[in-house]
């Protein structure tokens, strides 16, 4: 008989994780129940609100526990069911946790087709990283023909197609990552009009050079320093969507807040932090049109798919070292 491979959290990490805050444990497949299933997960999510989830403090979920299962989203096959909606053989996504096979009651679960994209996908593009970015740039962005659109971490899994959804629009957008190879892959193949290396180049000079005109929108995935520089450009009813603040997520200082934020008053702009399950509602219409930009061309999306769940606590620490494209995807088992 197999056995189910999990990885649990040890303790709270100070700082950056160290494989210190994990254990990665071995123990017998549960056995399913009247209204249960077990999910034979393929891929494993890993996203930087990962990491507020670990610590102690106050967020929208409550922290994982000490000795509980890595929560994570996930998508695999029923491969028993006593579950009236859920057969055998079905493909689900939910937030199932780091491990090799899920028990689960079905609530939170979605079923997801197969053969019309990669099953890695709905971990990505047409799950709630291209969902956020859907609703993140549409509804909190309101993009307009000629906006011009900074977008911060603009390679990862939610910049990168917040961008192009953006450029859909038909705005002018400006992408900032780290490193040539991530700026090539923004201007030559995702379309945006330019991309600032922040690791080479003057962040707040390269701002002001590429959005001379000052930033409409400025889709905040970093937050910290790049914040600051955005709100210092910003135009008459400019709108700020604030996604994440990745480098902030890892301080064992002081956060570092924006000091420009007067700029929204003068500028009588927008700043609103969201999230993605706030719009669950239209999770079904925001699916619908990326498969339809998807299927088109008009949205392009790349995957960073590391195999092995016992790399986790290495592969976890790519998503704050920059050595990934777009979404990163940890496959634990066969699909």
């Amino acid at each position: 008989m197999p056995e189910n491979i999990q990885v649990k959290l040890a303790s709270r990490p100070v700082g950056l994780p160290t494989a210190e805050n994990w254990t990665i444990e071995s123990s017998p497949l549960p056995e399913v129940g009247d209204g249960q299933l077990l999910i034979q997960q393929a891929y494993v999510s890993l996203d930087p609100a990962m990491r507020s989830w670990i610590s102690a403090a106050r967020t929208y979920l409550p922290p994982v526990p000490i000795g509980a299962v890595m929560r994570a989203g996930a998508v695999g096959k029923v491969i028993a069911s006593q579950h009236a909606d859920y057969a055998v053989g079905d493909y689900v996504y939910g937030s199932t946790g780091v491990q090799q096979y899920a028990l689960s009651d079905g609530e939170g679960l979605f079923k997801v087709q197969t053969g019309m994209v990669p099953l890695s996908n709905y971990l990505g593009v047409m799950g709630m990283t291209g969902f956020t970015a859907y609703f993140g740039m549409l509804h909190i962005g309101e993009p307009k023909e000629g906006d011009v659109v900074l977008v911060s971490g603009a390679a990862g899994a939610v910049g990168s197609i917040a961008g192009q959804i953006a450029k859909i629009k038909g705005c002018h957008v400006v992408g900032v990552a780290g490193g040539p190879e991530k700026c090539r892959y923004l201007t030559e193949e995702l379309g945006f009009d330019a991309a600032i290396d922040y690791k080479s180049e003057n962040l707040r000079a390269a701002v002001k050079r590429h959005c001379p005109k000052g930033i409409d929108i400025y889709f905040d995935n970093v937050g910290g320093e790049i914040l600051d520089i955005a709100l210092s450009r910003l135009r008459i009813g400019a709108r700020i969507p604030l996604c994440g603040g990745i480098s902030q997520y890892n301080a064992t200082e002081a956060i570092q807040g924006p000091s420009n934020y007067l700029a929204l008053i003068s500028c009588r702009a927008k700043m609103q932090g969201f999230l993605v399950f706030d719009f669950a509602k239209d999770y079904a219409k925001a699916a619908l049109e990326l498969g339809m930009w998807l299927a088109q061309g008009q949205i392009k999306s790349r995957e960073t798919i590391v195999e092995g769940i016992e790399t986790f606590p290495d592969t976890f620490l790519r998503l704050f070292n920059g050595d990934k494209l777009g979404k990163l995807v940890l496959k634990v088992g066969a699909e």
